[in-house]
């Protein structure tokens, strides 16, 4: 099987993680060898999670504020160029009561997803080229959710309201990392968004929704655009999935839309299944 990375892509709600979870499952089935990464795996060989930048010199004045701990931080640092990262979150849930909350909290101010737009796309571009490299000379498939198109939407669109021109580039850059990997992107449709996001707020945790509904209307697009409350909300999630769609078109890797409006959970598996048992097939018989 020559496709060494499958990105499951789709709205909140849309059935991400259950059909990333049955990827692997018919892959393994398949006798091909996978590594699965759900949203929020803070081992993630192409993204950051609770993970904080700093550049070399608020590193050094990291380590002077903090002299009780910065043995603890510079042990766990991993030096790129001249920035240096650490997993706050990772090192939290480790270390418990020796992690004070005030670090975590300064932390998360660098934390790779509150960096200025510009900032954050290098960072993640650089990520994503180390893990093209190093997955070029594997012979297993690695399953992402959700990072590869909607995180630098999220990012670029929701949280800074960037020109779309900008996503594009950024996600063109992730893109050019990985052609080697013969990726696919197959993207979890849901034609009715507000019945999709509404399901969602009614099974989800309460805290979720209203993080969810703050984040999308607090901030960059529905803020410029005055959009509040779980209405304004799935305006952003409707215009957010025509951008998607419409970025898809533009990328040279394969993709595949996926419909699963109806959540018919045994026709959306066969679907799955049949896409996946496609990518078996070698790179050379299908550029013939």
């Amino acid at each position: 099987m020559t496709c060494k990375l499958v990105m499951i892509e789709g709205l909140p709600g849309s059935g991400k993680s259950t059909h990333a979870q049955w990827t692997r499952e018919i892959l393994t089935g398949f006798g091909q060898e996978t590594r699965l990464y759900l949203e929020g795996n803070l081992e993630h060989p192409a993204d950051y999670d609770g993970v904080a930048c700093y550049e070399a010199e608020e590193f050094r004045q990291l380590l002077t504020e903090q002299k009780d701990l910065s043995s603890l931080l510079e042990k766990s640092s991993v030096r790129r160029g001249d920035r240096y990262f650490i997993p706050y979150r990772k090192l939290r849930e480790e270390d418990g009561a020796d992690f004070p909350d005030f670090l975590a909290s300064q932390m998360f101010q660098h934390d790779v997803y509150e960096l200025p737009f510009e900032r954050h796309a290098e960072v993640l571009a650089e990520k994503w080229r180390e893990y093209g490299k190093e997955a070029e000379g594997r012979y297993t498939t690695d399953i992402f959710e959700c990072c590869f198109l909607q995180n630098p939407l999220t990012v670029g669109l929701i949280k800074y309201d960037v020109p779309k021109q900008d996503i594009r580039q950024y996600v063109r850059r992730l893109e050019e990392s990985i052609l080697k990997l013969d990726p696919v992107v197959i993207y979890i449709d849901q034609q009715d968004v507000d019945r999709t996001f509404r399901n969602a707020v009614e099974q989800r945790p309460r805290e979720w929704s209203e993080g969810f509904i703050e984040y999308y209307t607090g901030q960059g697009f529905g803020k410029n655009r005055g959009l509040t409350g779980l209405e304004g909300t799935v305006e952003i999630l409707r215009y957010k999935r025509e951008f998607t769609l419409e970025l898809l078109d533009s990328l040279r890797l394969r993709k595949i839309i996926l419909n699963n409006t109806a959540y018919d959970p045994v026709k959306s598996k066969a679907e799955l299944r049949d896409i996946l048992e496609s990518l078996a097939v070698s790179k050379e018989i299908r550029d013939i």
